[in-house]
């Protein structure tokens, strides 16, 4: 079996409306001739792109879509703002698109009046950012990614792909000290929480594919908003709310690199629908549906939430079949939110892990980290890594918002040799760093019950220390065991029905949520 075995195909994809896939000669719904780098936490992934958009030139083409933008977000320590980086380029004549989500009201935590600030300073200087509002109530367009493709000079052109928002709390290293210019959170991550994220900085044939991905929702005639408010508001600001035809694409890059890529996408079910995905898109479901059907060793998870029974039941439909596959997740200690709303997140993710447990025994190990001070370090990225063959970067966290209701953004990545390619070399950075290891000093993380035995290991002379009262030297690593968090029996009713209807709604077809089907 192949690495490609492991991918979907154009009819698994099950959305014979985009582009993706119709645009390949052969009809393969992928890539192949890729080289992809893992660009692991805000501040290295913000230095490449500083570096390569400052090398940008007129003629030039920057397609971006987030969440949240922040205009006043430093990207380096003395360098620029996002604002400023994404208008000099247009100053430079340098094409710039921007779509981001429109967002729900500041007032609940989100992010309204930063996206449309951003959106202000890019047009000022001769971008177009609009603010995308073509969800289901309730939802968020949750994708995130650049793409700078380079006229005449393709063999530039890269996009990058993952969990990392142009925002507030994202600038932080692997010292995790935190953002300067941090985001409010739970009380227990401090004044700048420390933040663990991946992002995937991509080369070649599958740049074409990514950026097919923003054009699809660029040409979607669809109106921005159907809230009058909105619509009001937007006239009285005039606001752009018509986006501008885009130049017709370029030729996808050469081949660059030995790696298949596969873009996986989630788009919601809703009326009128998506003209590339009316019935929407659960294609990044359907690969792990896909791909846990032949686990056979090991699956490493990184991920903010983690929650869902029906999930989880993918999971621990796996760990019962092959009982010699093990599970290990990183996650983090606490919610990002306190009261009703940490509570619910609370519940999500106590159902989900009672379910893996029950199949898997001790076979499922679950830990969260924290820096050398003792903060915990709040884990944002989405990864997963089975049998280091199979990886997978992107917005989606393993829950139904991400993988039925909001609009995600993922690629997967995979090797025909496991032993020496991405996957294997992702996992066991990400170990060396949580375990707090030197480069040469992983021989025992690459077979999975040594990678076990290791991370049991330090978490539990860590978690001696802290009971000790941290006296003596600090043992190495970051890894703590995670605690499911206690939930008064008053406050469970309440959450259990926001967790259901607002943290974790499902937005697929009447007739698959029916079958339970993706």
């Amino acid at each position: 079996m192949t690495g490609v075995d492991w991918l979907l195909t154009a009819r698994e994809r099950n959305n014979r409306y985009t582009a993706v896939d119709r645009r390949h000669p052969d009809g393969a719904a992928y890539t192949g001739g890729n080289r992809v780098h893992a660009l692991v936490h805000g501040a290295e992934y913000f230095d490449d792109l500083c570096a390569r958009m400052g090398r940008m030139r007129a003629g030039d083409l920057v397609l971006f879509t987030d969440w949240r933008g922040d205009p006043d977000e430093r990207l380096t320590g003395s360098g620029p703002t996002v604002s400023t980086l994404l208008s000099e380029a247009a100053r430079r004549g340098v094409v710039v698109k921007g779509l981001v989500w429109r967002s729900h009201w500041d007032r609940l935590a989100f992010s309204a009046t930063e996206n449309e600030h951003l959106g202000e300073e890019i047009e000022a200087a001769g971008g177009e950012c609009v603010r995308d509002m073509r969800v289901r109530v309730g939802g968020s367009h949750h994708q995130k990614m650049l793409v700078l493709r380079h006229l005449g000079r393709p063999e530039l052109d890269i996009a990058y792909v993952g969990g990392i928002d142009l925002c507030h709390s994202r600038r932080d290293d692997e010292h995790h000290h935190g953002d300067p210019q941090p985001q409010t959170m739970a009380g227990e991550y401090g004044r700048t929480p420390p933040w663990h994220d991946i992002q995937l900085a991509i080369q070649g044939p599958a740049v074409g594919d990514i950026e097919a991905t923003f054009r699809e929702r660029w040409d979607d005639p669809t109106p921005l908003s159907r809230n009058p408010v909105h619509r009001l508001h937007d006239l009285l600001h005039h606001d752009d709310t018509h986006p501008d035809p885009l130049p017709p694409q370029a030729p996808d890059p050469q081949r660059s690199g030995p790696y298949h890529v596969q873009v996986l996408r989630t788009y919601p079910y809703r009326r009128p629908g998506y003209p590339f995905a009316p019935n929407g898109e659960r294609s990044v479901a359907r690969a792990y549906f896909k791909v846990l059907q032949r686990a056979r060793s090991l699956i490493y998870i990184e991920d903010q939430y983690l929650w869902s029974e029906q999930i989880a039941a993918l999971f621990a439909r796996a760990l019962t079949v092959r009982p010699e596959l093990r599970l290990i997740g990183v996650v983090p200690m606490h919610p990002d939110e306190t009261g009703l709303a940490g509570a619910a997140q609370g519940i999500g993710r106590r159902r989900a892990v009672d379910t893996l447990r029950r199949a898997g025994g001790d076979r499922v190990a679950l830990y969260s980290i924290e820096n050398r001070a003792g903060t915990p370090i709040y884990v944002h990225a989405k990864v997963c890594v089975v049998d280091d063959t199979w990886t997978c970067v992107g917005s989606d966290n393993i829950n139904l918002r991400s993988w039925t209701h909001d609009s995600e953004l993922s690629v997967a990545v995979v090797d025909d040799d496991p032993a020496g390619g991405f996957g294997r070399a992702l996992r066991l950075r990400l170990h060396r760093e949580h375990l707090e290891r030197t480069q040469d000093d992983d021989a025992d993380l690459r077979d999975p019950a040594g990678l076990f035995a290791a991370y049991a290991d330090a978490a539990d002379r860590l978690e001696a220390w802290h009971a000790h009262g941290r006296r003596g030297p600090r043992p190495p690593g970051r890894l703590r065991h995670y605690r499911e968090p206690e939930i008064r029996s008053a406050t469970s009713l309440f959450a259990t029905a926001m967790y259901r209807f607002i943290a974790d709604p499902d937005g697929r077809p009447p007739a698959l949520r029916r079958a339970h089907a993706f």
